[in-house]
Parts: C-alpha cells; sequence; structure tokens
C-alpha cells in the first residue's frame, strides 16, 4: 500500500513499489494472452527437377491444355493448344469476374464435354507483369476450381506474342 510520510523535517513522499509491480504483471499478462495475425499463405505443390529421368514427362493432348500469359498493363494473353498452331486464340483479356473468369469456365467445361478429363491451365508470368497479376490469376484458379494448374517459364516467341499485341 501507499505510505504517506509527514514526519519530521522530511519530505512527503508516496511509495510507488506496489503500482509499478502491478504494471509489470499487467504488461505481462497482455503479452502472453494476446494472439499475433497469423500469416495466411496459399499451398501450392512443386514438381521435382529430375531432368535425368525422361520417361518421367507426362504427353498431354493439345485440347487439353491451355497457356496463360501475364502482360503488362494488368492484361493477359491466352491459346490453347501449343503456340505453333493453337487450337483457340490467342486472345487478350482482362483480370478478373468479366475477364478471365467466364474464358475459364467455358474452356473447363468444354474439355470435360469433348474429352472427359480436365482442363490443364499453363500460367506464364512475363518481365513486365507484377506480383498481384499471379496471385490474382492463383485466385481465378481458386474460384473456378481448377484443379490442374502450373507456373512456368515464359518462352522468347510467347514474349514476341505479348510484344506484337502491345501488352510486354
Amino acid at each position: 500500500m501507499a505510505e504517506l510520510n509527514t514526519g519530521g523535517k522530511q519530505q512527503p513522499r508516496v511509495d510507488l513499489t506496489a503500482m509499478v509491480d502491478l504494471a509489470f504483471l499487467l504488461i505481462t499478462f497482455f503479452m502472453l494472452t494476446t494472439s499475433l495475425n497469423k500469416p495466411h499463405a496459399m499451398d501450392i505443390n512443386m514438381p521435382d527437377k529430375d531432368k535425368e529421368n525422361k520417361e518421367d514427362n507426362l504427353e498431354v493432348a493439345d485440347n487439353r491444355s491451355m497457356t496463360i500469359l501475364l502482360g503488362a498493363n494488368n492484361k493477359i494473353e491466352y491459346y490453347m493448344g501449343q503456340l505453333e498452331k493453337p487450337l483457340d486464340g490467342p486472345t487478350v483479356v482482362d483480370h478478373g469476374k468479366n475477364g478471365i473468369r467466364p474464358v475459364l469456365l467455358t474452356k473447363m467445361k468444354d474439355v470435360q464435354a469433348a474429352t472427359g478429363k480436365g482442363l490443364i491451365v499453363i500460367i506464364r508470368p512475363s518481365d513486365h507483369s507484377n506480383y498481384r497479376n499471379l496471385v490474382d490469376i492463383l485466385d481465378e484458379m481458386k474460384i473456378v476450381n481448377a484443379t490442374q494448374y502450373m507456373i512456368g517459364d515464359i518462352s522468347n516467341p510467347e514474349v514476341e506474342l505479348l510484344k506484337r499485341e502491345g501488352i510486354y
């Protein structure tokens, strides 16, 4: 308890030891009971890099594969099949519900009806796309429930395609 000494010629003083003890107890209590923000992470399975075992490569039919190129200015260019002879595209669209999402939903439905298997999406960011573009397209994959997609390196012919469209 606080003690007030008034006797003699001494100045009156208040003993604050108990208040300091209480302050440290409260600080300790709040430090131990406060929960910190948990980091939110996206689970991505990365393939093994086995360059020696060539039989391990999986051949995919052209009518099942869709390549998405992330360009500059939040633009996306996609094509079905191979770049040399695409089955559909290349076409430039935006991100979001009015851009790539209806395309993904339509292609997933068409591939499922034609082959009985799911669509395989290859995402290739360019040097002029930003991190947000990659996160947005991964979010779109989750929204449309795409089960097979991967992130790959962009090739020189694909960079030339983006330059022709003016989105590189």
